[in-house]
């Protein structure tokens, strides 16, 4: 398993690729929530409002996930895959019935 992490600007736009990642069993569950993001940008520092998807999948799906989340938005300020070495046995069930057998070798467990 591992956990992608995703910024976008609001959560409408979580919400519906969320819904279609579920629909097309590319993950297993999402959150999301509204962060503030920082940074620096041509010499100043900027604070603006932003939205965190966490994608709880496969890592053999991460460019399937890539590419529903570009069907969505034209851009992505940052997608990152976070390994996960374990994971209760339960929630390994859950995601070997949701996204299919082949996982079981994946999960770490």
């Amino acid at each position: 398993m591992v956990i992608l992490y995703i910024t976008l600007n609001t959560d409408e736009e979580a919400r519906a690729i969320s819904r279609a990642l579920l629909e097309k069993r590319l993950a297993v569950c999402t959150n999301w929530f509204p962060i503030t993001c920082a940074y620096r940008w041509k010499g100043d520092i900027v604070e603006e409002p932003e939205t965190v998807l966490i994608v709880k999948t496969l890592p053999e799906l991460y460019e399937a996930v890539t590419e529903e989340v570009r069907r969505h938005v034209t851009y992505t300020n940052f997608m990152a895959q976070l390994d996960v070495p374990k994971i209760n046995n339960e929630f390994a069930e859950w995601l070997k019935e949701e996204l299919g057998n082949e996982s079981e070798n994946l999960l770490g467990n």
